[in-house]
């Protein structure tokens, strides 16, 4: 008898896509919506069960054993350290982690102030070049802070740059493009090799099919 999967997603936006991705794979489950009242759900032929969690847990679930795959952005995984396999860039949910302020902000002298919800990748991307920063963890609304004179640069995530330029702030650098990635528990990855394997084929298949 096979063992079943259990694959943590993603809430929100990101989890729709890749619900509709799985889909497309083959893979998908008949109630496989956020909003569903149950907690977790079967694939169509009973060899997947699904989950949805807050986007941040879901490196948890998996490095704990709790799930064996799951779905979830560059930037959490980065911010987290999560120690798991990435298996597969999904391609979805584009966008990219950036240094951004007012012109000229990185060309201060001394401690540069940096307000984030990603303190530990702002840290590393500031050690890397030999900067002293002060970091200062924020929940929201992070573009208000070099505007009323809370910190100097934010680190952040850019989709469009809108939001930026109506504040007159600009991308100063790029620290990391991000996206969503397939990741596997390790002991899950040597236990049930095979049909991970046969899930991470089927959403390769399913991505390049639709480009």
């Amino acid at each position: 008898m096979t063992d079943t999967l259990d694959i943590a997603l993603p809430k929100g936006r990101l989890g729709e896509k890749v619900a509709r991705l799985l889909g497309e794979a083959g893979m998908g489950a008949a109630d496989l919506r956020e909003d569903s009242r149950a907690l977790v759900l079967e694939s169509d032929d009973g060899t997947l069960r699904f989950f949805w969690v807050k986007p941040a847990d879901v490196p948890i679930y998996v490095e704990r054993g709790a799930a064996d795959l799951g779905v979830a952005g560059r930037d959490v995984l980065a911010e987290l350290g999560a120690d798991v396999y990435e298996l597969l860039d999904l391609g979805l949910g584009r966008c990219r982690m950036c240094v951004a302020g007012p012109g000229g902000a990185l060309e201060r002298d001394g401690v540069l102030r940096v307000a984030t919800k990603f303190p530990n990748i702002a840290a590393r991307h500031f050690q890397n070049k030999g900067r002293v920063i002060d970091i200062i963890k924020l929940n929201g609304s992070i573009e208000l802070a070099p505007i009323l004179g809370l910190s100097d640069v934010i680190v952040d995530i850019v989709e469009t740059g809108t939001t930026l330029r109506e504040n007159n702030l600009q991308v100063l650098e790029d620290v990391l493009p991000i996206s969503a990635r397939l990741i596997a528990n390790k002991a899950a990855f040597r236990f049930k090799y095979a049909q991970i394997k046969a899930v991470n084929a089927a959403l390769g298949g399913a991505l390049q099919g639709g480009n």
